[in-house]
């Protein structure tokens, strides 16, 4: 594919082949979104990518703790509830998908089922779990890597016929991650990337999110023209 195809043509999967992604072609994927830029080539960044029955105890532990009501605890800094033109950006694509999905408004059952799948990382036969070196947590350059590593890792798994979602509700539980995946306390957990081949009969998969245009999110300065 060339870059403009990648870039234009990826979207976010949440529904995944039962079939697995090979270990070398997870590599091969890892191995392309490391060249990912980084602030002064500190690469805080680290992978634990998990599949199999690990990946199962994990779905089972998170989604049993959630629905038990045990607090969020995510690593990373939450802001809170969004409001304004964010919001506004979270309930479209919200109903994007609901849409597509055949979800109403009023179908309290369908909508728990959609949050359950975000729990169990949507089923997907790989999560790569992104984490960064805690001996520089408290900065917001560490976080701001693994965003710009996440970008080329699923920009990286397009390229080779692979979907991805991002997916911050797989590491609600962080304790649940960090006890299967073997993340040791030297290392913050950041996000989680559901990862495999994308079911193409699934109905959210061709939802493709509205973007800010250019002229909504460029100021240009200094220009003739």
């Amino acid at each position: 594919m060339e870059y403009d195809e990648v870039v234009l043509g990826r979207r976010s999967i949440r529904g995944y082949l039962d079939k697995p992604v090979p270990k070398a072609l997870i590599r091969q994927v890892i191995e392309m979104a490391i060249r990912a830029p980084s602030s002064l080539n500190t690469q805080p960044w680290n992978f634990y990518v998990v599949a199999g029955n690990v990946l199962d105890r994990i779905r089972q532990g998170n989604t049993e703790r959630n629905l038990a009501g045990v607090p969020d605890s995510r690593e990373f800094r939450g802001h809170g509830a969004y409001a304004g033109e964010h919001r506004e950006r979270q309930i479209e694509i919200a109903k994007q998908l609901f849409a597509v999905m055949g979800i109403e408004r009023h179908d309290k059952e369908g909508r728990q089922d959609w949050v359950l799948r975000g729990f169990r990382q949507f089923d997907a036969p790989v999560s790569v779990v992104v984490t960064y070196d805690r001996s520089i947590h408290g900065g917001d350059i560490a976080p701001f890597d693994c965003g710009a590593v996440t970008n080329a890792l699923v920009n990286a798994a397009w390229s080779k016929g692979l979907g991805c979602v991002i997916n911050s509700q797989g590491i609600m539980q962080s304790p649940v991650v960090r006890e299967h995946a073997k993340i040791p306390e030297d290392q913050v957990i950041m996000i989680c990337v559901a990862m495999g081949w994308p079911d193409e009969n699934f109905p959210a998969n061709a939802v493709v999110s509205k973007r800010k245009l250019v002229d909504e999110a460029v100021t240009f300065v200094g220009f003739a023209d």
